[in-house]
């Protein structure tokens, strides 16, 4: 695949969020994000940015105690769209200064600084398209981007139960998965088996019991929810059931 800037994507996705936050309500629902508005989305969004960055500055290398972080919320609903452009210029001066080699803890399968920048993106990218979505408008994704966004989901979601405990629950008998892009290179092959689920690197070629086929943009939102695997834009074949046990329990 391409090599991707992932510190340069998340600035350049923050600039996106922070043009459509500006010119909309605060108050408006993200159905995305149920029970959010524009401003809990940005809070989140700008919340998190901030927290990893602390993280990547002190190179920590063990799980963190607390997730206490000096926020410097803004007071006014319409100060949160500079607030989030503020927490993405101390990401990018932290980024500036990183190793992205360099040994760290993750809840994640990479144990390195480079962790933490390519889920910032991915944070910020889905709730960019969250924010469009909850306006009426169609998210413009980078393909390439987005591909790499369903790797690094399936990548680390076999490891995301701590804060997502129904995927404890993906298992099964031998039972494989696989995703295909539709509009460039990319296809991932997940096997769920008795003592849990994880994508599988010998998987070309083998025959899924299902098989989900789109554009990698399609890939990403459907994997995090914002789109329905019986949208038109989505391919499905094979064990139905399997595919609803894994988008039942696969909520990040």
């Amino acid at each position: 695949m391409t090599t991707i800037d992932h510190g340069a994507a998340v600035a350049a996705e923050t600039t996106r969020l922070v043009a459509v936050l500006r010119d909309a309500d605060p108050d408006t629902p993200v159905p995305g994000c149920p029970g959010w508005t524009l401003t809990d989305l940005a809070r989140h969004t700008g919340s998190v940015q901030r927290w990893f960055t602390v993280l990547l500055r002190g190179r920590v290398q063990e799980p963190p105690r607390s997730r206490e972080v000096d926020l410097r919320l803004p007071e006014r609903p319409d100060g949160y769209p500079a607030w989030l452009a503020e927490a993405s210029a101390e990401a990018a001066e932290a980024f500036a200064e990183l190793d992205l080699d360099a040994p760290m803890w993750a809840w994640g399968a990479d144990q390195h600084a480079r962790f933490w920048v390519r889920r910032m993106l991915f944070e910020t990218l889905v709730h960019r398209a969250d924010a469009e979505l909850a306006l009426g408008r169609t998210p413009d994704l980078d393909p390439v981007l987005a591909a790499d966004g369903v790797d690094e989901f399936l990548t680390n979601l076999p490891f995301a139960a701590l804060f997502a405990p129904r995927t404890a629950e993906l298992r099964g008998s031998d039972r494989t998965l696989r995703f295909t892009r539709t509009d460039g290179e990319g296809d991932w092959l997940v096997r769920l088996r008795p003592d849990g689920f994880g994508l599988d690197p010998d998987g070309a070629g083998v025959t899924a019991d299902a098989t989900v086929r789109a554009g990698a943009a399609d890939l990403l939102l459907l994997l995090y929810g914002r789109l329905d695997r019986t949208s038109p834009r989505i391919g499905v074949r094979g064990d139905d059931a399997l595919l609803a046990h894994w988008f039942t329990h696969s909520a990040f």
